[in-house]
């Protein structure tokens, strides 16, 4: 997710830390650079000339170029302008007083709206609400059908309406309301046709539906990888209908960023979610200062965070420190830990939660983590037996061949895999006793960082 833009800012910011002092001249080039960066990211050519103008106006103040930073300075300015276009904090989405509250899903054929409303439906239940899903799509092949496989798969419950309702898509929504009525739902997603902003009858149709419904959100699915066509899409529709967000798709494909930075100015409305995969947890809601400080290389702690606070179990964690201090830690627990990671999700996607500055930026940025070591890890400790796991000391040379041959690996990776455990079982410990020692000798209770520590609940 802006992979392309961070690269191309981070080597502006580069050099002009490489400059001993900083002059008007130097400081007109690197903007020059900044804006050469944002239209190669696709971002729409008047977006790049509001920002620059609010960057170069504050960049080029003496407060600036006579301070002891100057280039923090400059990057400071540029993420107080990004903040100031993508928005300065997250854009939750709207629910109605009386229930159900009724979201439309717009866009083009083929942008994800359809897989974006399963997801969503899927991460509105994990808060805690009511959804329920229906297409109105009776113009493209199969697609309620799409819709009715992603909903089982993630147990959401849908309404398929009658054969009569199957070819009138307001009648099918007015149906789909009273039912989510009578079940006692709190939101209706209404996945709706494909269509181009120059399709006057399908337009006419999104009306009706708005009409009908008085939805609370009509969300617009934009695919990031179009760029600026998404833009432009995005625009029209707001002129029709009156878009209140913005759904971006395949964030975690090759796209530039630009259609991220452009479609919130250009239509006034914010982005509420990002779709980065296929997989039904690759749905989260946007943190605009997040996305600015991954896209200035100063990371995404607390989206890991986040995902740690999900993912692992507290009283796990507490229960594997104490161990760690007791010196406890066996093979089984290693296995266990590495599990939970694999759990988290991709292992090159959380590096790319680090910040990507400072000594340690480079080897962050080139590392190649082959994931499929994981699965050869957990087969040779599951080829061992419950005393070797307890007790790595009484592994043998013969053990250690027989081990090897039972989870198909060779021995030279049982002794690979051994020293790993030794290291990481010191360093971990070490670690924790640095961090947790005092309190834990003094409480006897540990606490996994969390948003709460950030005041951020």
């Amino acid at each position: 997710m802006f992979e392309n833009l961070s690269d191309k800012l981070q080597r502006v910011f580069k050099n002009l830390r490489g400059e001993g002092k900083l002059t008007a001249e130097n400081m007109e080039a690197a903007l020059k650079e900044i804006r050469v960066a944002l239209l190669e990211a696709d971002v729409h050519f008047k977006v790049v000339k509001d920002l620059m103008a609010g960057v170069k106006e504050k960049a080029m103040g003496q407060d600036v170029l006579a301070s002891l930073s100057p280039a923090q300075q400059v990057v400071k300015i540029v993420r107080d302008e990004l903040l100031r276009i993508l928005g300065t904090h997250q854009s939750k989405l709207r629910l109605a007083n009386e229930p159900p509250s009724v979201v439309m899903i717009v866009g083009l054929q083929g942008s994800g709206k359809t897989t974006s409303t399963a997801k969503l439906a899927r991460l509105l239940a994990k808060g805690g609400n009511r959804p329920m899903a229906v297409s109105v799509d009776i113009y493209r092949p199969a697609a309620r059908k799409q819709l009715e496989v992603l909903a089982k798969g993630l147990q959401v419950p849908l309404y398929t309406g009658t054969e009569e309702e199957a070819s009138k898509p307001v009648e099918l929504a007015r149906s789909a309301r009273r039912e989510a009525v009578t079940s006692n739902r709190d939101v209706l997603l209404v996945d709706t046709a494909g269509r181009l902003h120059i399709d006057e009858e399908l337009m006419t149709e999104l009306q009706q539906l708005k009409e009908l419904l008085n939805p609370v959100e009509i969300l617009f699915v934009a695919d990031a990888m179009t760029g600026q066509d998404a833009v432009k899409s995005a625009d029209e529709f707001h002129k029709r209908l009156g878009i209140t967000g913005v759904i971006l798709t395949k964030m975690d494909g090759d796209a530039r960023g630009g259609a991220a930075l452009s479609i919130r100015t250009v239509t006034g409305q914010p982005l509420k979610f990002i779709g980065l995969g296929e997989k039904p947890d690759a749905f989260e809601y946007f943190h605009p200062d997040r996305a600015v400080s991954r896209i200035l290389g100063m990371g995404d702690v607390l989206s890991l965070i986040e995902k740690v606070e999900q993912t692992i179990d507290q009283k796990d964690a507490e229960k594997m420190q104490r161990k760690l201090l007791d010196d406890e830690f066996t093979l089984e627990d290693f296995r266990d830990q590495l599990k939970q990671v694999r759990k988290l999700g991709s292992i090159t996607d959380l590096l790319a939660m680090m910040p990507q500055v400072g000594p340690l930026a480079k080897e962050l940025k080139n590392q190649k983590v082959d994931e499929k070591e994981f699965t050869r890890i957990v087969a040779i400790i599951d080829s061992m037996t419950a005393a070797e796991r307890a007790n790595h000391m009484i592994i043998s040379g013969s053990r250690r061949r027989r081990i090897a041959m039972g989870s198909g690996t060779s021995v030279q990776d049982v002794n690979n895999l051994l020293k790993q455990y030794t290291m990481a079982r010191k360093m971990m410990k070490s670690m924790t006793s640095n961090m947790f020692g005092a309190a834990g000798k003094k409480f006897g209770k540990f606490k996994m960082p969390s948003l709460s520590d950030f005041g951020l609940r």
